[in-house]
């Protein structure tokens, strides 16, 4: 599960440096961060592109540094698999961006700037849906001008079908990309609707929900049962039959997944100990096999590796993009251990069992055991697939409930990509623009950056291990449907907000005091309640599983704490604010949702998850949301931000690496291009 990093320019208010706040009240020493290092690259859209540097890189060995090498390329190696995932066009329409940018010779106007932008979007978004409201996206410029533009460019580089004309190919690319009833959302998640059949995405071809349902149904999912259909495509036969397409070497995606393969097992002979040198190959025969019990070995094993400097996400995670919760996109994250910073997150950790055995929770929903939760702070490398550009803050693996239950997890916070955030959003003016008074503002610049660090912490740390499935009881993706991503982030968000306020994080040395708390209940109901409207468009309502679950929490606590005016919305010169007036109570409401999302998992109640849920996380009041637009419009911020990657460059001698050298891409446009050149393995159809 990831806490997406779209929620930080609220959250993370800080001086700029992303640190001191942590300096101030852990005793951890800050990584040595360049301070003439500027985050900021292009933007464009709706976008702001960052920039984030590796410190500590210098202190790895030889040794490790090829193994973050080959890692480095297994993450990069499966990032065409990304754009299939997200649209069975996906390919088709980037090898054409890319083959129209980079040979186009014609003049370069305000249209080609309106082509440029799209283009920039679509690699942002990893296809031509909005990566955070899953609602097609189409250019600025003129169907005519983009036409023209394809006809100009170096066509005998279009992917077109064998004997197909130019003039033929641009008709079929531009109705894909201009016409609104072709795959207008991704993932679709409106109630007593076919999710399967309205999402575009490329997980299902020819199968209604109901068929896709049916066919799982057979499939045991009680007790240590795999995630199935984690890795296929499922669809029917030439004789209508259901199946799956599976995503291994040999299957679908097997070209791209064979490159991911080469450079695992080069890796893995450069293990840094036997247990990483174990689960990286129980990960090369899952992805030569497809079989996911294989996984959870894998899985079971890579959280057992606590000692390595060097981790690594890779694989079919995350099922945000599914809209019932099965298929699981592609995506890798490359890091090292954050030495410093991990002792925060890890002193949280150790008191897991406190944080379970206090929580508001049924007894019966509690675990009377949390087993091996493994805490670190961690300086990403390189991110791929679904996690990058747009990226995770926090991550907490694996994702089945029962290997968390039975053997553990790993929790992390990202500690460089959080700097390159505040950074930036020390910057913005939000604060100044939403913060309902002096006192609030001024708690934020003091804690805002540790109040943030500690949700983060929680919420991936204590909130996703937390609880537990009654016995006998299905998986959420059968349970829940498409309400268990909502519903899942809600229930960690608020185990983070329920212990913000409580001394026990004052004790154990993470947060000076409670006050640390109070900025991010500020923080929270401002951005659940207001400033998160700032990525919609006039007329939308939430369709993203992480602002849902924000306005979800936010919401129902104020509309349950109404009568004691625990939180109310505040009117000043034509302005709206949000104010907290008692927090503690904002805590006790807090607890008594946590409460019941907590039973809604552990009894499957799909009918109070989805009445939650459409109730208080999807509705958007247009008045409301037009004064924030205005108002944020006027400080001329970008209200979603991602990366450019690091590039490590191998030095050799002869055939052997003697070091590796980071370099750092000031252009997004021509780290795509590259990326475009250098990891195109799978074909436009696939």
């Amino acid at each position: 599960m990831a806490i997406m990093g779209a929620q930080a320019f609220m959250t993370s208010c800080g001086d700029g440096t992303g640190n001191a706040a942590n300096a101030d009240t852990t005793q951890v020493t800050a990584p040595s961060y360049d301070s003439s290092f500027n985050v900021e690259a292009e933007s464009f859209g709706d976008l702001q592109v960052l920039r984030y540097q590796i410190p500590g890189w210098n202190e790895l060995s030889a040794q490790q540094k090829e193994l973050a090498y080959y890692l480095y390329e297994a993450a990069l190696a499966g990032r065409d698999i990304i754009y299939d995932q997200k649209s069975k066009y996906g390919l088709l329409l980037r090898k054409t961006l890319e083959t129209m940018y980079g040979t186009y010779q014609g003049s370069k106007d305000a249209s080609w700037k309106q082509f440029e932008d799209y283009c920039g979007r679509f690699w942002f978004s990893n296809g031509n849906h909005h990566h955070y409201s899953n609602e097609k996206f189409f250019p600025d410029c003129r169907k005519e001008y983009f036409t023209e533009v394809l006809m100009n460019s170096d066509t005998t580089q279009l992917p077109k079908e064998p004997n197909e004309s130019v003039a033929a190919f641009a008709k079929r690319v531009v109705t894909l990309i201009y016409d609104p009833k072709v795959e207008p959302k991704v993932v679709d998640l409106r109630p007593n609707a076919d999710n399967v059949k309205l999402s575009s995405n490329n997980f299902y071809e020819n199968v209604t929900q109901k068929e896709v349902e049916d066919f799982y149904a057979q499939f045991d999912t009680k007790g240590d049962a795999p995630s199935w259909g984690l890795n296929s495509k499922t669809m029917k036969d030439s004789t209508g039959k259901v199946v799956e397409r599976v995503w291994k070497s040999g299957g679908m995606y097997g070209a791209a997944i064979d490159k991911i393969i080469y450079w695992l097992e080069k890796a893995a002979n450069v293990a840094e100990n036997e247990q990483q040198k174990k689960t990286l190959q129980l990960l090369v025969q899952y992805y030569k096999t497809g079989d996911l019990k294989t996984f959870d070995d894998y899985s079971i094993e890579w959280v057992k590796d606590t000692t390595s400097r060097i981790d690594v996400v890779n694989g079919f995670i995350e099922v945000y993009l599914d809209a019932i919760g099965k298929k699981g996109s592609f995506e890798s994250v490359l890091s090292m251990k954050d030495m410093e910073a991990t002792k925060r997150i890890a002193a949280i950790a150790k008191q897991a069992q406190w944080f379970e055995d206090n929580s508001p929770l049924m007894p019966e929903h509690k675990k009377k055991e949390v087993k091996g939760i493994t805490a670190k702070a961690i300086t990403v490398i390189v991110e791929s697939g679904d996690a990058a550009p747009s990226t995770p803050i926090g991550i907490n693996l694996p994702n089945a409930d029962w290997i968390r239950k039975n053997h553990g997890s790993k929790s992390v916070s990202l500690s460089n990509i959080i700097h390159s955030y505040n950074v930036a959003s020390a910057k913005g003016g939000m604060l100044d623009e939403f913060a309902v008074n002096d006192t609030v503002k001024e708690r934020a610049r003091k804690y805002g950056n540790l109040a943030a660090d500690l949700h983060t912490d929680m919420h991936e740390c204590i909130g996703h291990a937390s609880g537990q499935i009654n016995q006998g009881v299905e998986t959420t993706d059968k349970t829940l449907k498409n309400y268990a991503s909502t519903l899942e982030e809600a229930r960690a968000d608020l185990v983070a907000l329920y212990y913000a306020i409580d001394p026990k994080l004052v004790e154990i040395g993470v947060a000076p005091s409670v006050e640390v708390g109070y900025a991010e209940y500020d923080s929270y109901m401002m951005n659940g309640l207001m400033t998160q409207l700032t990525r919609l468009k006039p007329g939308e309502h939430l369709e993203e599983a992480h602002m849902r679950n924000r306005q979800l929490n936010a919401r129902w606590v104020y509309e349950k704490g109404k009568k004691d005016n625990v939180v109310e919305f505040v009117k000043r010169d034509g302005k709206t604010y949000v104010r907290v007036n008692d927090y503690n109570k904002l805590r006790t409401l807090f607890g008594e949702l946590l409460r019941e999302i907590q039973r809604i998992k552990s009894e499957g109640d799909y009918q109070a998850g989805k009445n939650l849920v459409e109730t208080y996380g999807v509705k958007v009041d247009p008045v409301l949301h037009k004064e924030v637009l205005e108002r944020y419009a006027k400080l001329n911020v970008k209200p979603y931000r991602g990366f450019i990657q690091p590039k490590l460059v191998p030095v050799m001698n002869g055939d052997k690496i003697t070091d590796v050298k980071v370099e750092y891409p000031t252009s997004f446009f021509q780290q795509m291009m590259e990326y475009g050149k250098n990891y195109s393995f799978l074909p436009v159809k696939n």
